[in-house]
C-alpha cells in the first residue's frame, strides 16, 4: 500500500479468487478518482465502471460492510464476478484509505 500526497493505493488477494487494487485520490474527505483493476474478470466488463461510480464521492470513514453494500447496490443483479466480491473490493479501499491515515499519523510521531 502506497501514499503519495492526496492519493492511496491498496491491494487485496481475495482467499481462492483473484488480486484487487484500488487507486484513488482523496479530496475534502471524499474517495475521488477512484480506480479499481486487478487480474479478475467481470461479465459484462461494463460492470467495472459501475464499482468505480459506487465508490466515487464516498466519505474516507465508510466501512467495509457499507462499501461492499454500495458495490452490490451499483452492480445489481445481472453482473457476474468472477475472482472477486464486494467484500474484497471494500476491503482493498479500507487499505487504501488506511494506509492514508497510517502515512499521516507518522508525521505526529516526535
Amino acid at each position: 500500500m502506497d501514499t503519495a500526497g492526496n492519493t492511496a493505493h491498496g491491494e487485496y488477494k481475495v482467499p481462492g479468487g483473484k488480486l484487487v487494487v484500488v487507486d484513488l485520490a482523496i479530496n475534502d474527505g471524499r474517495m475521488t478518482a477512484v480506480q479499481v483493476s486487478g487480474d479478475f474478470f467481470l461479465e459484462p466488463a461494463s460492470a467495472l465502471d459501475a464499482i468505480d461510480a459506487a465508490l466515487e464521492g464516498q466519505p474516507i470513514d465508510t466501512g467495509e460492510a457499507a462499501l461492499a453494500a454500495a458495490v452490490t447496490a451499483a452492480l445489481g443483479p445481472a453482473p457476474q464476478l468472477f475472482g472477486i466480491t464486494p467484500e474484497g473490493v471494500a476491503i482493498a479501499v479500507r487499505r487504501a484509505l488506511d494506509s492514508v491515515a497510517m502515512d499521516a499519523g507518522k508525521g505526529d510521531a516526535p
